[in-house]
């Protein structure tokens, strides 16, 4: 079982890192690597967009076409020399309405973290809303750092919800070829989270993935950071989690998990809803 089709998403910051995580997943896998740009219509008001003069248009259509050209360019240098087939992409619309679009059609998306210090980050930047709407894992790579080894060592957080079972079922390509994996049971109840913890374990037995169950009493509000510092703990190189919105009461506390995963992660993650 391995992931045949990997969509990057060739927009953003930190692309020449992001295509490269990209190429070497593409190449463990065997799969057909995409490289996506999409070049999103300005945001203009109508009575501002009437005072545009043509040379104020042409310099928007200069900057987004130099945009597209130097997301390519970050690609064609991504894939020299790899031992991967590859297609390259380049549309126009919504960032987000494309990458489902284009991403529905494949096993995997490599997306970046939206940089939390910029006004883009509400709402969970563009990560977070791909990853609850697509239907397909997204692996979010950090907007800073270097991450030479990811897949070797995994992290899962696992609570028995239907968020974290589709993550952990998305997931299984990468722990089968993990050299480690440690699975972190929450749960509010400690007993509860022991049971839930072999049940987890031995399932993943089946998929011939030996795995290191702790545990971790989810009482606390602050457990996203409790995941960051359990990952550095571990020397953790990917972290494996459901993505979670605010529909229901309790969704709440793991709402705040996805928010904070995404405004603080220090290593990849891949989240699926």
């Amino acid at each position: 079982m391995a992931y045949k089709d990997i969509i990057v998403h060739m927009g953003g910051v930190s692309i020449d890192e992001r295509a490269r995580v990209a190429v070497k997943l593409a190449e463990d896998h065997g799969a057909h690597l995409v490289g996506l740009h999409v070049t999103q219509p300005p945001d203009v008001p109508a009575y501002v967009e009437a005072q545009l003069t043509s040379e104020m248009l042409k310099a928007q259509e200069g900057y987004a076409r130099q945009d597209r050209d130097n997301a390519q360019a970050a690609f064609d240098k991504a894939i020299k020399g790899a031992s991967v087939s590859t297609e390259w992409r380049a549309v126009q619309g919504d960032a987000i309405e494309a990458l489902k679009l284009h991403g529905r059609h494949a096993d995997l998306v490599v997306i970046g973290q939206t940089n939390p210090e910029t006004t883009a980050a509400i709402n969970l930047g563009i990560a977070g809303r791909v990853a609850l709407s697509l239907g397909r894992p997204v692996l979010a790579i950090p907007y800073q750092g270097k991450f030479e080894n990811v897949g070797q060592n995994i992290l899962v957080a696992w609570d028995g919800s239907r968020a974290a079972a589709r993550a952990l079922g998305d997931a299984i390509p990468l722990l089968q070829m993990a050299r480690a994996v440690n699975v972190l049971s929450l749960s509010p109840n400690e007993d509860r989270s022991a049971m839930v913890g072999v049940d987890i374990a031995t399932h993943l037995a089946r998929h011939d993935i030996q795995v290191e169950v702790r545990h971790l009493q989810t009482d606390d509000v602050k457990v996203g950071e409790k995941l960051l510092s359990s990952a550095a703990d571990f020397g953790s190189d990917m972290l494996v989690m459901g993505a979670y919105g605010h529909a229901r009461w309790r969704e709440l506390v793991f709402g705040g998990v996805t928010e904070h995963m995404l405004s603080h992660m220090t290593l990849p993650v891949l989240m699926s809803h």
